[in-house]
């Protein structure tokens, strides 16, 4: 009996064999088995599938020896945003444009080969904005995946000269078929409560060139509700909104803490996820002494000067905290 394999099965079993780590490849496994046809014509494929399932979860891990992987980015700032794009989308010239990264920019294809990191500054805080080797429809470098999957948010980049509907399906392609995109079935954790599905929103570059009516094309084609920014590198059109845009996608605020009698330290502020509470903040500040936090005064959004807060209270962005320890 034929198998009928569908194309969600063929992008599985490709995310599968592109994956670098075990549990990039449990994780295409089990997208294999959810979308396999179930049927006699499939019984000793889903066999084999879970064969190498059960292996993968049982082999122990590895110690020992050096490992460098090339794909893995440090966080820094108040926030991790990773592009992706076809090749020549703009992404080096962004990156290298708004941040201080030495980013290779060059009119062929695949000049970048592994993640390139660099600050974007919006106001007192910075923000991470990578720089990634190109994607096609054809071709993901082993490994590259796990950047997405560790980011805080993805910038899809799309060149508003070229052809937006085979950009946007290449992105989109690589997004869905690997559990990537919050949303949908993507599911919430994998199996170490690791976050999968990651926000998106679209960079729109070259906008400086752009083909009459393609932004309006890729508002129609997108299939998700991601804002677009239009950007050139080469006339600096939209890059200075750039850091704005990345804060409020980010969804954190901005917290300054005072010390009792002393002025607020208005350089460094703590950053958090928006709807965060005393408490966060004082987890934030040193998770052991947060156990003995006493009491907290707070300026800010819908307070009056240094009124208490309780440990529940609902911190806004550029609020004033003095906590108090017993």
């Amino acid at each position: 009996m034929p198998a009928n394999l569908t194309p969600e099965y063929f992008k599985a079993e490709q995310w599968f064999r592109s994956a670098a780590t075990s549990d990039e490849k449990i994780l295409a496994l089990e997208q294999m088995l959810r979308v396999i046809p179930k049927h006699k014509g499939t019984d000793h494929m889903r066999a084999d599938l879970r064969r190498k399932l059960s292996k993968l979860r049982e082999a122990p891990v590895k110690k020992g020896g050096k490992h460098t992987d090339i794909f893995h980015v440090p966080r820094g700032g108040a926030g991790q945003v990773v592009l992706l794009g076809m090749p020549n989308s703009g992404k080096s010239s962004i990156v290298g444009a708004v941040t201080n990264a030495k980013v290779s920019v060059a009119d062929f294809p695949f000049a970048t080969h592994a993640p390139v990191p660099g600050m974007v500054q919006y106001e007192d805080v910075q923000i991470q904005l990578v720089d990634m080797p190109p994607i096609t429809a054809d071709y993901i470098a082993p490994g590259q995946v796990g950047t997405y999957r560790n980011c805080d948010l993805v910038g899809v980049v799309i060149d508003l000269s070229d052809d937006v509907a085979e950009q946007l399906g290449a992105c989109l392609d690589f997004l869905e078929s690997r559990n990537l995109l919050a949303g949908g079935e993507t599911p919430a954790f994998d199996n170490q409560g690791n976050v999968l599905g990651k926000r998106a929103f679209c960079i729109c570059s070259k906008c400086d060139i752009a083909r009459t009516g393609a932004k309006e094309e890729l508002e129609e084609l997108r299939g998700y509700p991601w804002e677009l920014l239009e950007v050139s590198a080469e006339t600096g059109e939209g890059l200075s909104d750039l850091g704005r845009k990345l804060f409020e996608l980010l969804n954190i605020i901005r917290i300054y803490s005072k010390r009792p009698g002393k002025p607020a330290d208005m350089s460094e502020p703590f950053t958090l996820p928006a709807g965060s509470t005393v408490m966060d903040l004082a987890n934030a500040v040193h998770r052991q002494l947060a156990e003995n936090l006493k009491s907290a005064r707070i300026w800010g959004t819908g307070v009056y000067d240094g009124q208490n807060a309780q440990r529940t209270h609902v911190l806004h962005d550029k609020d004033i905290i003095e906590l108090h320890f017993s």
